[in-house]
């Protein structure tokens, strides 16, 4: 089977938590301290050896793509005030897509995640391909991405990203249920999605990164929308897992940091804001000042 080149990366997606704002401004493009969410998740594509990127968006909804496609050229800006400032962030932007394709096609209605990968299904053709949710950041060594990429070399198979969270948070996500193999690699069983703590069969959640083979696409195109009117990835595998489809998790190395909620967004933000070169003393300094005042 052929190596893993191309990634969907769903940007379709409403945002109604992050009302009223994302009714104009898709919060792929909302700041993650100095960048936005969505170039954390091509970086890790490019870093992975993905070679051609698919945006799933919405009609006239352009601002994602047109992100990395219409890029701001140094030459326009070069007698601009903190020239040098901005100007390295714009080069390492340009840098970013070279050697990558974009690429995007269009989901007129919110008809669920797996859906939305329906409609890139005649440019991946019949290659593997990777997905990425542009909510999940993942800050690893080696990107979550490629760990997924080397996992799927070795059995040919989908894999899920996968990582523990705690009781508290099993109803959000598909919690698995799968025997070990080797290292951090699982067969997967079973996909028990959002369930209650008592009902969950372990404590690993599937995170916003696949590899998917051709026949996942396949069984997309066959499943019927759920009582919510929707195709999800997660309970269309569910259901093949049940009719012999095998399936591989890969619980990865690294931190995950959410950003599909205004709480989980916050928590990002100020975790990789205090780790910054160049924010993060001043942001410390800043704490301890407001902390002392507070104890006075």
């Amino acid at each position: 089977m052929a190596t893993v080149k191309k990634a969907i990366i769903p940007v379709a997606g409403l945002g109604t938590r992050f009302l009223p704002l994302s009714k104009a401004v898709p919060k792929e493009l909302w700041p993650l301290v100095d960048k936005p969410v969505i170039q954390y998740i091509v970086e890790e594509a490019k870093a992975s050896g993905i070679k051609e990127i698919i945006f799933v968006t919405r009609p006239k909804r352009d601002l994602v793509f047109d992100y990395f496609e219409n890029k701001l050229r140094t030459k326009r800006v070069s007698k601009a005030k903190y020239r040098n400032h901005f100007q390295e962030d714009l080069k390492k932007l340009e840098k970013l897509t070279k050697g990558i394709s974009f690429s995007r096609v269009f989901q007129k209605n919110p008809l669920g995640d797996g859906h939305a990968l329906l409609q890139a299904k005649d440019l991946v053709k019949k290659e593997p391909c990777a997905v990425l949710w542009a909510d999940d950041v993942v800050e690893s060594k080696t990107p979550c991405l490629l760990q997924l990429i080397k996992v799927f070399e070795e059995c040919k198979k989908s894999v899920l990203g996968l990582a523990r969270v705690p009781k508290e948070s099993f109803q959000f996500y598909g919690m698995i249920e799968g025997n070990k193999t080797k290292g951090r690699t699982y067969k997967i069983k079973r996909i028990a999605e959002k369930p209650e703590p008592k009902d969950s069969p372990s404590n690993l959640a599937v995170v916003g990164r696949y590899i998917l083979t051709p026949d996942v696409f396949n069984f997309l195109e066959k499943a019927d929308y759920n009582q919510r009117g929707e195709i999800v990835l997660d309970e269309v595998l569910s259901e093949k897992l049940k009719d012999g489809l095998e399936v591989c998790g890969c619980e990865f190395e690294g931190k995950w940091l959410e950003c599909g909620n205004k709480s989980a967004y916050l928590k990002s933000n100020l975790y990789l804001a205090l780790k910054h070169p160049r924010f993060g003393k001043e942001l410390k300094e800043s704490l301890r000042t407001w902390r002392n005042r507070q104890t006075r």
